[in-house]
């Protein structure tokens, strides 16, 4: 289900995640060549994405839930 981004926080390592209409969380890691997501990187980048839509996986039932990536 998509839900708007309404703010922007750091986790405990530093990484940015974004908060969702619905509460819940989502990273949004700036991490070449994987991820590339240089607007992350800036308070002007993350301010443009306020109100973007992203499918928030809590809120959507069947989806498979991201498996964390330890090491």
């Amino acid at each position: 289900m998509k839900r708007r981004i309404v703010s922007f926080q750091q986790d405990e390592q530093g990484d940015w995640t974004a908060e969702l209409e619905c509460g819940h969380t989502q990273h949004v890691r700036h991490d070449p060549p994987w991820m590339i997501r240089e607007w992350v990187t800036s308070p002007e980048g993350r301010s443009r994405f306020i109100g973007y839509e992203l499918t928030c996986v809590e809120c959507s039932p069947g989806l498979p839930h991201p498996t964390p990536i330890v090491g």
